[in-house]
């Protein structure tokens, strides 16, 4: 099997004038893209870097990122994606963690004594004589080292080989008929898995051009998918909604769009069917996580229900279990219980992390997910919720999803977060952080109340606090930053409690 730099080489070849990347105002072909990475890869080689060496990766989104990980791979270094939100603790955790002692970073970043910083540009093409003979990472050997994108504390690195997103690629063109024909639009931070396989590894496998945006905007994204008659869109639930949101949507034609890629969350069946609607294409994902790979998927045989109400049809060669939480298998028929999985799609471990490693894993080796699953009669999943995102009322675990589904129904919502807001009675009580849509002056939580209640919706799930936000907290991922959401609601509860 081929590596992504040897099939880089191989599309130069066979396609060279043909479009490899389309990042800002930057597009590079297949040629380009190979004769950067390999002057890139002989500059690292000049600069020490041995087999082995960590080389760690901080830019913004774009081609040149592309460049430096196909760079880093034929020279033999591990790569250490870091995503372009992270902050300056977080980068220091990641370079300390991973013994990064070099940095391809944008001009002028300072990188600390112990790691020389490369300077890297969209268009700079560094030059080098160093000899890449043999040197080039394998399709089993470590190949990437990435960061858990949690909400809250500092990140894991996880362990990748490509062989696991190589399998993972399968999977996803026999999902979505993905051909060399296709267009990819790919919203996901390169770094993170989501990012990985939809704008690294699919594209360079099928040899389909890739548009990636150095900043998430959704007018922008509207506008490259008509102007470039996107087929294939991978972007997470909340990027979706965004491109829905937009006043600019009327205006662009997107039959182009065949299939979107979505998940990291639990994905909002009303905003996706009336994406389905409005577009014309077919929603599917895959459930899993960086750390797992995918438990189940979504494809266009499936019916929408399906597509939309579930995680798709458990994959076989998976082997999900469901567990209880005293580590044995469910004995009610089809769960729910934590899932468990063991196959060819999960990643290699955490980097030198023992006790991560061991919450990771059972006792006999199969990795947790973290979240509590149901999977039915027909081998479809269901995820209830992070078996961590629950927010337990009295002792009634009441499902953080399940509250954000319903009042994302609301006409003035445009997205929300549920989070547990302590109380010294419940324990916990619902909150709820709204973002409004354009237009929706304002929002009182009597009115989403009585809007639940309407909906038939039981109380439990009705918020008792809402804070309405310019814009919910993201974490590196792309995902909600529900830590600093449970931070502030617990500081707005304290004051509270101390005022006269």
């Amino acid at each position: 099997m081929r590596t992504l730099g040897a099939l880089v080489a191989a599309h130069a070849v066979e396609a060279g004038d043909g479009l490899a990347y389309l990042g800002g105002d930057q597009r590079l072909t297949w040629r380009q893209y190979h004769e950067r990475a390999d002057a890139l890869a002989r500059a690292l080689v000049d600069a020490g870097v041995q087999p082995g060496a960590r080389v760690a990766v901080w830019l913004a989104d774009g081609p040149a990122v592309h460049v430096c990980y196909v760079a880093i791979e034929r020279a033999g270094g591990v790569i250490v994606g870091i995503g372009p939100r992270a902050g300056r603790r977080e980068v220091e955790h990641l370079l300390a963690t991973t013994g990064a002692s070099w940095l391809l970073a944008p001009p002028a970043t300072e990188a600390g004594p112990d790691v020389v910083a490369i300077p890297v540009t969209e268009t700079a093409r560094p030059s080098g004589e160093g000899s890449l003979d043999g040197r080039a990472v394998g399709v089993e050997d470590l190949w990437l080292l990435n960061s858990t994108s949690g909400t809250t504390g500092l990140p894991k690195c996880v362990m990748h080989d490509q062989r696991r997103w190589f399998a993972f690629h399968d999977l996803a063109v026999e999902a979505g008929a993905l051909t060399g024909d296709d267009v990819f639009l790919s919203a996901l931070p390169a770094p993170f898995g989501f990012g990985i396989w939809t704008a690294h590894v699919t594209p360079t496998v099928l040899g389909a051009p890739c548009l990636v945006l150095p900043r998430f905007d959704a007018d922008e994204a509207l506008a490259l998918i008509e102007r470039e008659q996107v087929s294939v869109l991978a972007a997470v639930s909340t990027q979706f909604i965004m491109l829905l949101n937009a006043p600019t949507l009327a205006d662009h034609d997107l039959t182009s769009l065949r299939v979107l890629f979505t998940g990291g969350e639990m994905v909002p069946e009303r905003r996706a069917s009336e994406f389905e609607d409005r577009t014309g294409c077919r929603v599917l994902q895959f459930y899993g996580s960086n750390e797992t790979g995918a438990l189940s998927r979504t494809t266009l045989a499936d019916s929408r229900a399906r597509r939309l109400r579930t995680a798709g049809a458990v994959i076989p060669e998976m082997h999900v279990r469901l567990l209880d939480d005293d580590g044995t298998d469910v004995t009610s028929e089809g769960g729910p219980g934590v899932a468990a999985c063991r196959g060819p799609l999960t990643c290699l471990g955490y980097y030198d992390d023992p006790t991560a490693n061991a919450a990771l894993y059972t006792a006999d080796g199969w990795m947790l997910t973290g979240d509590r699953c149901q999977i039915d009669a027909e081998g479809y999943l269901r995820v209830a919720g992070r078996a961590s995102d629950f927010i337990i009322r009295g002792g009634k675990n009441i499902s953080a999803a399940q509250v954000e589904d319903e009042v994302s129904t609301h006409p003035a919502v445009a997205l929300a977060a549920a989070v547990a807001m302590p109380d010294p009675v419940f324990g916990e009580r619902v909150c709820v952080y709204a973002e409004l849509r354009p237009g929706a002056a304002e929002l009182e939580l009597a009115d989403v109340r009585a809007h639940l209640e309407a909906r038939g919706v039981g109380k439990e799930l009705w918020p008792e606090r809402l804070v309405v936000v310019d814009a919910l907290p993201r974490a590196s991922g792309g995902k909600v930053a529900k830590g600093a959401l449970r931070d502030d609601v617990a500081r707005h509860v304290a004051a509270d409690r101390s005022a006269p």
